[in-house]
C-alpha cells in the first residue's frame, strides 16, 4: 500500500517536502520502487495530498544523491545501474575508506570513538523502516570514520558514494549484525591501530562486497536489469 502524508504536511510547503523526500527515498531503497520507475508528478501530487512544488523539490534532492534521474521532456525515474558502475562503486568504496581509516586511526579523539559508539540505535526488526534506519546508520558510521581523518573533500566524497550504494546496503539485510559488524573498527581505532584498523575495515567491506554480489547476481538480476553497458532510461 502506497505511504502517504495524512493530511500532517498538506499546508506546510517544507515539511511536505522533507516528508515526501523520506517515503520516496524509503521506497526507493527498498525497492517499492523499482529501477527504471517512472514518478510522475501528477500521480505524487494526488498520492501526498500536496502541491506540485514539494513533489517537486523532493524528487530534485533525490536527483542530488543519485537515486532520480532527470530525463529532459520525459521526466523523473528511479535510476538505474549497470554491473560495472556496481562493480566500480565498490572499488572506489575500498580506496576511499582504506585512506579515511588509515588517518582517522592516527587522528580519532575519545568524543569521535563515543560519537561511533551511539551510531547504532539497536536491531528492530525486518521491515522497511528498520532496513532504512539500518541503511542510514550504516552510512553515518563509515562518514564518521572519515570525518576523523580531517579530510573534508574525503568525506563529501564517500558520503555521496554511499549514498549511490544505499540500495545495495539495504538488500545485504545486515541489520541484525551491523553493531556487532563495526565493533572491531571502532577498537582498533580507538587504539590507534592503522593496521589493525585497515584490517577491521577491509574484512567489513570485503564480506558486504560479497554479500551484495551475490544477492545482486543470484536473487535480483532481473529486478536490477544489470548490465555491461550504459545506465540510460
Amino acid at each position: 500500500m502506497p505511504q502517504t502524508l495524512e493530511g500532517r504536511t498538506a499546508n506546510r510547503g517544507g515539511t511536505a517536502k522533507k516528508d515526501i523526500y523520506t517515503i520516496l527515498r524509503s521506497q526507493i531503497l527498498n525497492g517499492i520502487k523499482k529501477p527504471g520507475e517512472r514518478l510522475a508528478i501528477d500521480s505524487l501530487k494526488s498520492e501526498f495530498g500536496t502541491s506540485v512544488t514539494p513533489v517537486r523539490d523532493a524528487l530534485q534532492m533525490l536527483n542530488q544523491e543519485a537515486l532520480v534521474t532527470i530525463k529532459p521532456r520525459s521526466g523523473y525515474f528511479v535510476a538505474k545501474i549497470t554491473l560495472k558502475e556496481l562493480r566500480d562503486m565498490l572499488d572506489l568504496r575500498e580506496i576511499l575508506e582504506l585512506a579515511a581509516v588509515e588517518r582517522a586511526a592516527m587522528k580519532i579523539s575519545e568524543e569521535q570513538i563515543n560519537g561511533l559508539r551511539a551510531v547504532h540505535a539497536g536491531y528492530t526488526g525486518e521491515d522497511d523502516s528498520s532496513y532504512t534506519r539500518y541503511t542510514d546508520e550504516n552510512r553515518n558510521f563509515h562518514c564518521m570514520v572519515a570525518e576523523a581523518s580531517e579530510n573534508s573533500e574525503l568525506v563529501i566524497s564517500l558520503s555521496r558514494l554511499l549514498d549511490r550504494l544505499g540500495r545495495f546496503m539495504v538488500i545485504r539485510h545486515a541489520g541484525h549484525e551491523l553493531q556487532q559488524l563495526h565493533e572491531p573498527l571502532i577498537e582498533r581505532l580507538e587504539a590507534h591501530d592503522v593496521d589493525g584498523a585497515k584490517k577491521a575495515l577491509m574484512q567489513e567491506l570485503t564480506e558486504t562486497r560479497i554479500a551484495i554480489m551475490e544477492r545482486v547476481m543470484h536473487e535480483e538480476a532481473a529486478f536490477w536489469h544489470l548490465g555491461g553497458g550504459s545506465s540510460e532510461q
